[in-house]
């Protein structure tokens, strides 16, 4: 009977440690034997390093980075057609090298593979990143790889292989019609491998007007799903992208692989450690133009003391 014990343990420790079987918090219960976010290093010793994303991003520790100019972006207006996919742990949108970024202190040009998003439930907090201990409903990640690599596994040998551009939701009172397409797209692949096509879209149309893209923050850190490779350049942008609590809410009603309600698919944050987090002079500049403007107050109040 140990025996039986033993073996049985063993093929469980063998089916987790694959890596076929990490799964999120809320997926796990005393009946599962997928790995939660506690035990990803089980699935992969990477996800127990050092330098590990998502982090809470403490706004009066970063440091202000004059070299964090705008980011450069090529073909994000062009359209195209792709697929979106439930993954069994989120949506996907598959897309072509087309799309590029540099600039903002890149090492390279990065390229374009794909993009995701992690939520709550019912348009509670689900962003992955925590900006100053906030939690913001949802995250959306737009994953590049440099020009020279052909595919993730072979940027992730590079510790600065990965760019990803993390981009977070808030809860609007008015609904966001250029997410339609995604919005829409959701009730045709509610089960986990279920894919559809969304035509004639553009990353334009899901990220913020470039005018607003110049405040982010930047770190080192690595994926934030097994096998947690340490090899992201993550840009964090502080503009919000609005959505009403109706499409907030939609993501709900994905399926994880195992039938559960898709929610609450964000890894918990991670320690710091030794790293630093920096901030774009975008920062700086609204900081400048406060000054202007004091600047400019200062001698007109000073007239109307020596007039009164």
């Amino acid at each position: 009977m140990l025996l039986v014990a033993v073996l049985f343990f063993l093929a469980s420790f063998l089916r987790i440690v694959s890596g076929a079987d990490w799964c999120y918090q809320s997926q796990v219960t005393c009946n599962t034997t997928c790995a939660g976010p506690d035990t990803w290093g089980l699935v992969s010793e990477h996800c127990s390093r050092r330098s590990q994303s998502p982090v809470n991003i403490v706004t009066r520790r970063a440091l202000q980075d004059e070299r964090l100019t705008p980011l450069q972006l090529t073909g994000y207006q062009e359209t195209f057609h792709s697929r979106i996919m439930n993954t069994g742990h989120s949506v996907k949108l598959d897309l072509s090298s087309k799309m590029r970024i540099q600039g903002g202190n890149l090492p390279a040009t990065y390229k374009t593979i794909q993009l995701h998003l992690h939520w709550g439930k019912d348009g509670g907090p689900g962003s992955e990143h925590l900006i100053d201990g906030e939690q913001f409903p949802i995250e959306m990640h737009i994953v590049h790889i440099k020009d020279k690599y052909d595919s993730l596994s072979e940027a992730v040998t590079d510790r600065t292989g990965v760019a990803v551009l993390g981009f977070f939701f808030q809860e609007s009172e008015f609904a966001n019609k250029k997410f339609d397409p995604i919005i829409k797209a959701l009730k045709y692949i509610q089960q986990s491998q279920n894919s559809t096509t969304l035509r004639e879209v553009s990353l334009d149309m899901f990220t913020p007007p470039q005018k607003n893209m110049t405040k982010y923050f930047r770190y080192e850190g690595s994926l934030t799903t097994p096998d947690c490779a340490e090899a992201v350049v993550w840009t964090v942008f502080e503009d919000t992208i609005p959505l009403s609590r109706k499409q907030l809410s939609a993501f709900s009603q994905l399926q994880f692989s195992n039938g559960k309600p898709m929610v609450r698919t964000y890894r918990p944050v991670q320690p710091m450690n030794e790293r630093q987090v920096y901030y774009s002079r975008g920062h700086l500049a609204s900081v400048s133009t406060v000054l202007l403007i004091l600047a400019a107050l200062v001698p007109s109040a000073l007239s109307l003391h020596t007039t009164a």
